[in-house]
């Protein structure tokens, strides 16, 4: 158990600090390494562990757009989950989080939304956990465009924040804070069409200090709100303070953003001839970090169906 607790908190660390491109990797060689030793157990400990394990490799293979693979974690790790007694399976609704995350960004915001919807439904959630889902719930119900239910799911999420930690909130929670909600409220304004108001809050999840290395993405979508609004000066502004950071992004989900504003700028009107050469350095840019898998479309992938707690 200690040598999975281990590689669990290598792989967070790396995460954290570098982001999927560095850690996707280590999750792949972490699971095997824990898979294969005959020192895994059977008990609750060790099973719980794993569990964890899987879920945090999952996540860094989703937000490394290893899809395939990070679903397969995603599945086991649920599966572990129906094993164990109820207060050992904490981390499975971080799981469920990640395949709301998941579904929504694969184009499939009815199958996000019942996976949300599923978990909002059990009674008393802790605090924060029901504000996760509520933002996973806005995400896909804006993707769907029921307008005034997102608004709805995300008033509800800041007022749920707004009372601070709770006694009951999960360790695991930690990542859920103003800057999150602002970013997945921005991006959210941004499927309903109020680009305004996304690059508002977008630019408020940005302006967090030390924040982990995933949150590239709201970075990179503020870049590619503003080019959809037609705000050339300001994308441009955007994109040249990213160029040179694009080795460092660590997030391939903020890079295949950044290749999708070059793709809206090439067909915009009248885009000054200063952001197009900036545009031109960017794409050079990401074809030296990910050559020709950047913006590559993604596999039809079936519909995930949770694993259910008997």
């Amino acid at each position: 158990m200690e040598h999975i607790t281990a590689l669990t908190a290598e792989l967070l660390e790396t995460d954290r600090t570098a982001g999927a491109r560095r850690a996707a990797p280590a999750a792949l060689r972490a699971v095997a390494s824990a898979e294969a030793r005959a020192a895994v157990g059977h008990g609750t400990a060790e099973r719980s562990a794993l569990m964890e394990l899987l879920q945090v490799a999952a996540w860094i293979l989703f937000d490394a757009e290893r899809h395939g693979i990070s679903r397969r974690f995603s599945s086991r790790a649920l599966a572990l989950a129906r094993t164990l007694p109820a207060g050992a399976a904490s981390v499975e609704p971080l799981v469920l989080s990640v395949l709301c995350l998941q579904e929504e960004h694969l184009g499939r915001p009815a199958e996000s939304l019942r996976i949300s919807s599923s978990v909002l439904a059990g009674r008393d959630l802790p605090v924060r956990v029901a504000a996760i889902f509520h933002v996973r719930e806005a995400r896909a119900r804006a993707r769907l465009r029921q307008d005034r239910r997102a608004l709805r799911s995300l008033a509800t999420a800041r007022d749920l924040l707004a009372d601070g930690p709770g006694e009951r909130d999960p360790s695991w929670t930690w990542w859920f804070d103003r800057s999150e909600l602002d970013g997945h409220h921005g991006l959210a304004l941004a499927d309903l069409g109020d680009l305004d108001g996304a690059a508002e809050l977008l630019h408020e999840a940005t302006a967090a200090g030390d924040a982990p290395a995933y949150r590239s993405l709201f970075s990179t979508e503020l870049a590619r709100v503003l080019a959809r609004a037609g705000a050339w000066r300001e994308t441009d502004a955007r994109l040249s303070a990213l160029v040179d950071s694009v080795p460092d992004i660590g997030s391939v989900r903020a890079l295949n953003v950044l290749e999708r504003t070059t793709r809206t700028i090439g067909r915009g009107p009248r885009v000054p001839r200063a952001l197009r050469d900036t545009s031109g350095h960017l794409s050079a840019a990401l074809r030296r970090e990910t050559g020709p898998e950047t913006g590559r479309t993604h596999p039809p992938y079936p519909a995930f169906r949770a694993v259910r707690r008997p």
